[in-house]
C-alpha cells in the first residue's frame, strides 16, 4: 500500500518544493543580475537535506513514529483530569464538578488514585496515533492526487475532512479495547486496579464484547473530532502565516514555526472539545453499564439535558441570582465540558506541537500552506 501511495505522492501538490520548481522552469526567466528573494528562498528549501522523500514509506512511518509519541505521552499526562472528567460524566450527582471530583478521588483513593487507567491509556492511544497521524498523511496525499493540484487546492478543506475521517476509522478500532479497559478500570470501584486485573475480567463476564462495544460511540466521538482536529488546525495554520505571523513561513525558524503549531492546535483543540464531547459522554456511560447500547445512554442522558425538578433553586454564578429549575436544564450529555475543554485543547495543542517537532528531528518534508497553482491563477485571470 506504502509503495502504491508513495509513487502518486511525488506529484502531490502539498509537496512545496516541486511546485516552486515547476513554476521557475515554466515563468519567465529572469534577466542576469542579482538573484530575486523568492528564487532564493525556493532554492534554500530545495537544498534543505531531507531524511527522506515526501510520501516514501518510510515518510508514512515516521509520520506514524510521531503519532505514537505525541499522542500515547498526552494523553498519558492528563490521566487525572481524564479521570475526574469520566467520573462526573458517570456519576454526576457525586462528582459535582472539577474541583470537587479531584477532592473526592484524593479522599478516597490517594494521590495514586488520580493514575489509575495510565496502562490502557497509554497503549490504546499510543495505537490510535500511529493510526490517526500515519494513516493521514497516507490518505491526504492519496486523496491529493485523485483531485489533481487545482481541486486539491479549491477543495483542501473537504481534503483535509476526508482523510483525517478515514483515518480515523481505523484509529478507533485500534483504540477501543484499551479505551474500555481504561473506564471500567476508572468509573467502577472495585472492580479493578491495573489493566493485568481489567482485560481478563472483562473477557470473562463478555467476551470479546466488552472490548469493542464501544466502537461505534467511539466513531461517533473521534470521527467528528479528529475531523475538526486537522481540518481546524491546517486551515488556522494557513490563516496565522497569512494574516498574523509578520513574515512568510519560509523565513521563520523552527522554534517560531513552532509556536504557530501550537497555537493553532489549541485553537483547533477547542472546537474538537465542544463538536466530540456528547459522543464522549455516551462512551464514558456505555462502557460502565452492562447491556447498554449507545442510543438507550443518549436517551436518557439527553441530548439537550433535562429539567430540573420544580422547588430548587440554582445560583447564576457569582451574582446569586435564583430562579426556579423548570426554566434551567441539567447538563445531560454536557456534562463535563469545561473540564474536557482544557484536557482536550492542552491536548491537541501538545499533541501537535510533539508530531511537528518529531518531524523536525528527523528532518521531514514539512510542506507550507498551500498556495493557489499557477494554472489555476491562469484561469482566474489573476496573472498574465
Amino acid at each position: 500500500m506504502f509503495s502504491s501511495v508513495a509513487h502518486l505522492a511525488r506529484a502531490n501538490p502539498f509537496n512545496a518544493p516541486h511546485l516552486q520548481l515547476v513554476h521557475d522552469v515554466s515563468g519567465p526567466r529572469s534577466p542576469p543580475g542579482p538573484p530575486r528573494r523568492s528564487r532564493h528562498l525556493a532554492a534554500a528549501a530545495v537544498e534543505e537535506q531531507y531524511s527522506c522523500e515526501y510520501g516514501s514509506g518510510r515518510f508514512f512511518i515516521l509520520c506514524g513514529l510521531g503519532g505514537i509519541i505525541s499522542c500515547g505521552t498526552t494523553h498519558t499526562a492528563l490521566v487525572p483530569l481524564d479521570l475526574v472528567k469520566c467520573r462526573m460524566q458517570v456519576d454526576p450527582q457525586k462528582y459535582k464538578g472539577i474541583f470537587n471530583g479531584f477532592s473526592i478521588t484524593l479522599k478516597e483513593d490517594g494521590v495514586r488514585g488520580l493514575a489509575k487507567g495510565w496502562a490502557p491509556t497509554l497503549i490504546g492511544y499510543s495505537m490510535q496515533g500511529l493510526c490517526k497521524f500515519g494513516f493521514y498523511e497516507v490518505f491526504k496525499a492519496l486523496y491529493s492526487n485523485i483531485l489533481g493540484e487545482e481541486n486539491t487546492y479549491l477543495w483542501r478543506t473537504s481534503l483535509y475532512l476526508a482523510a483525517s475521517a478515514s483515518a480515523e476509522f481505523f484509529a478507533d478500532i485500534a483504540l477501543a479495547p484499551m479505551e474500555a479497559a481504561k473506564v471500567r478500570i476508572q468509573t467502577q470501584p472495585g472492580y479493578a486496579n491495573t489493566l493485568r486485573e481489567a482485560v481478563p475480567k472483562m473477557y470473562k463476564e463478555e467476551g470479546l464484547n466488552a472490548f469493542y462495544k464501544g466502537v461505534a460511540p467511539l466513531w461517533m466521538r473521534q470521527i467528528p473530532y479528529t475531523m475538526m482536529k486537522f481540518a481546524c488546525f491546517e486551515r488556522t495554520v494557513e490563516a496565522l502565516y497569512k494574516f498574523v505571523v509578520p513574515k512568510p513561513r519560509s523565513e521563520c525558524t523552527k522554534a517560531e514555526q513552532l509556536v504557530v503549531t501550537f497555537v493553532a492546535g489549541y485553537i483547533a483543540g477547542v472546537f474538537c472539545a465542544i463538536v466530540s464531547h456528547p459522543a464522549d459522554s455516551v462512551v464514558s456511560v456505555l462502557n460502565k453499564e452492562k447491556g447498554s447500547t449507545a442510543s438507550q445512554v443518549l436517551q436518557r442522558l439527553g441530548f439537550r439535558g433535562k429539567l430540573g425538578s420544580p422547588g430548587t433553586w440554582h445560583c447564576l454564578g457569582r451574582w446569586r441570582w435564583f430562579v426556579r429549575s423548570p426554566f434551567f436544564s441539567e447538563p445531560g450529555v454536557w456534562k463535563g465540558l469545561f473540564a474536557r475543554i482544557i484536557m482536550i485543547g492542552t491536548l491537541t495543542a501538545l499533541q501537535w506541537f510533539i508530531y511537528d517537532s518529531v518531524k523536525v528531528y528527523f528532518r521531514l518534508p514539512r510542506p507550507p500552506p498551500p498556495e493557489m497553482p499557477e494554472s489555476l491563477k491562469k484561469k482566474l485571470g489573476l496573472t498574465e
